[in-house]
């Protein structure tokens, strides 16, 4: 993962690079990790949706690796803070 400027190259498992917008990114105390949502920049679907996705990774380095979501706990705590983030954009 490189990132500048509220944007970051992501590598898929294919190696194929993809630049995208940092939605948000946040802390948990309770999993002791660091989270990024995200979503790929050009690929909105015909009604102007995107695909978010979401990983976790380690704060403070430049250049630092996308973890997966490992846990269902984890993906109810990252869909409860994009609830709460989409409800502040409106």
């Amino acid at each position: 993962m490189e990132h500048g400027d509220n944007k970051i190259t992501v590598i898929d498992e294919n190696g194929n690079e993809q630049l995208c917008e940092i939605l948000f990114t946040f802390e948990s105390e309770e999993f002791g990790k660091s989270y990024v949502l995200y979503y790929p920049i050009g690929e909105e679907d015909e009604d102007g949706e995107v695909e978010i996705h979401a990983s976790s990774f380690i704060p403070g380095e430049d250049s630092g690796e996308l973890m997966p979501i490992e846990t269902e706990e984890e993906w109810d705590l990252i869909e409860e803070m994009l609830e709460t983030f989409l409800d502040e954009e409106e």
